[in-house]
């Protein structure tokens, strides 16, 4: 098991039996979400907070004994032009990439892809020294 996981903590919407139950409350904002999700046939994170939860170890099965919450830490754009949410484990650190659902938050989104804006890993006030 990685550590910082508990395998007893997992949310019984993870397991395999509960797309019967039709959602799962967010581990983050604790809304309650529905699996039913434009533009997407797996949902895998929250549409308002955007968090997900460490449950797979390869895409869709499952199978991951974390079960820890996962970060949104970024947004990407793959080769295809599809947007991916990238999320870190916040129990193994480990990275996933989740396809961005049409039922988003557009602000939250927005949010995120602003952050390294709103955020650069430098002082600002330094800028004008870098410049030639």
């Amino acid at each position: 098991m990685r550590a910082g996981c508990d395998k007893d903590s997992q949310l019984k919407h993870h397991d395999k039996h509960a797309h019967k139950q039709g959602g799962f409350q967010c581990i983050h904002c604790k809304g309650y979400i529905s699996y039913q999700a434009y533009g997407t046939n797996q949902r895998n994170h929250c549409p308002h907070c955007l968090w997900s939860r460490h449950v797979d170890d390869k895409v869709g099965d499952r199978r991951s004994p974390c079960a820890q919450p996962m970060e949104p830490i970024s947004i990407a754009g793959r080769s295809d032009g599809e947007w991916v949410l990238v999320h870190r484990c916040t129990g193994c650190s480990q990275l996933r990439t989740n396809r961005i659902a049409g039922d988003d938050d557009e602000l939250a989104l927005l949010a995120l892809a602003l952050r390294p804006i709103s955020s650069p890993a430098f002082p600002l006030e330094l800028l004008p020294r870098f410049r030639m």
